[in-house]
């Protein structure tokens, strides 16, 4: 399967208006691709195009809800009417609510599978007919939760984990059909965007996560990758790494952890009411620190390892021959021991 350079691409972004959607929009207008990016927020698709433009790209902005098909259809529309067709599907958005599931309601339950799971149904429903004709990305921007929930995430973590299954069923049909579209899941670790602003909380705080995070530029740049080179799944961050690995190995043991560290480090010292602004049923619209690809947690950014080592290909090697001679000297080392 071969892919377009991305300066060669249209791309729609949905989910745009702040974190991982709007920075690898940005990035997609710094590489040259043209764009349509999609979400609830006016004011946030407003500021957006008006800073890919400030960059010398084009891009047409449609307000539109993922968990309203025809909304999310008018997305694909507007693409084909306005550049003739489709390259890229980056579909990110997302919503959650914090808080244990005895507290969340039907309606707050139903509302995040909407978005997170019927979402990323209705982006592929709409992207695949235009994907499939010349071949194509649909890149889904998931979580390590669809690996390994969070307490206090019930919902969220239902959204990923159905989003993964059919993801997978998906893929095979397509690989089956040799329909010339790729399918990416794309799983970051704990990401420093707006996400907590507006999640709605259930906590009586302010919800946060926990530490380490990593700077949504590391997911941006998975998310560009994957445009121009198939690939099944990429996680990103070391810890989601980790965690996925240990849950593997041992869920019982993730379990214990998560019993005794996840909910009190998921609460912040800022009270807030959970009818305090979030974005669950509508955008928010007056406050501009939700529109923005980052988040306030850059105190707690760490550089990611295997992220680092991914893109640098002469890293790779040295560091496998550097293990190999480790373990010749440990081996010869302990040979040498014996021996006496």
């Amino acid at each position: 399967m071969q892919l377009k350079p991305v300066s060669q691409q249209v791309v729609v972004v949905f989910g745009a208006s702040s974190g991982i959607g709007r920075g690898s929009a940005l990035e997609f207008a710094r590489r040259g691709a043209r764009l349509v990016v999609a979400a609830r927020s006016e004011s946030g698709l407003a500021s957006l195009v008006e800073e890919i433009e400030l960059l010398g790209a084009q891009a047409v902005a449609v307000r539109a809800d993922a968990a309203d098909f025809e909304q999310v259809k008018s997305v694909a529309d507007k693409v084909i009417s306005v550049y003739g067709r489709l390259d890229t599907w980056v579909h990110a958005a997302a919503t959650a609510v914090i808080g244990r599931f005895m507290d969340t309601t039907p309606e707050e339950f139903k509302r995040v599978i909407e978005v997170g799971l019927l979402g990323q149904v209705y982006g592929a429903m709409v992207a695949l007919p235009h994907l499939k004709d010349d071949g194509g990305a649909f890149i889904s921007i998931s979580s390590v939760e669809a690996r390994r929930a969070l307490p206090l995430q019930s919902a969220y973590a239902s959204a990923k984990h159905g989003a993964a299954g059919f993801l997978e069923s998906l893929r095979v049909e397509l690989m089956y059909d040799k329909v010339p579209v790729s399918i990416t899941e794309i799983l970051p670790s704990v990401i420093n965007t707006p996400f907590y602003d507006n999640a709605r909380t259930k906590i009586g705080v302010k919800p946060t996560s926990v530490p380490p995070f990593y700077s949504p530029d590391i997911v941006v740049d998975a998310v560009l990758y994957a445009a121009e080179n198939p690939i099944r799944e990429m996680t990103v961050g070391d810890t989601g790494r980790v965690l996925d690995l240990a849950q593997r190995l041992s869920p019982s043991l993730v379990d214990s952890l998560m019993a005794v560290f996840a909910i009190p480090l998921q609460h912040s010292k800022k009270p807030k009411a959970e009818t305090d602004p979030n974005n669950l049923f509508e955008p928010v619209e007056s406050d501009p620190a939700f529109n923005r690809a980052d988040g306030e947690y850059r105190n707690l950014v760490i550089p990611s390892f295997f992220d680092w080592l991914d893109k640098s290909p002469l890293a790779k090697p040295a560091l496998v021959a550097s293990l190999g001679a480790a373990t010749l000297m440990l081996t010869q080392a302990l040979s040498n021991d014996r021996k006496k």
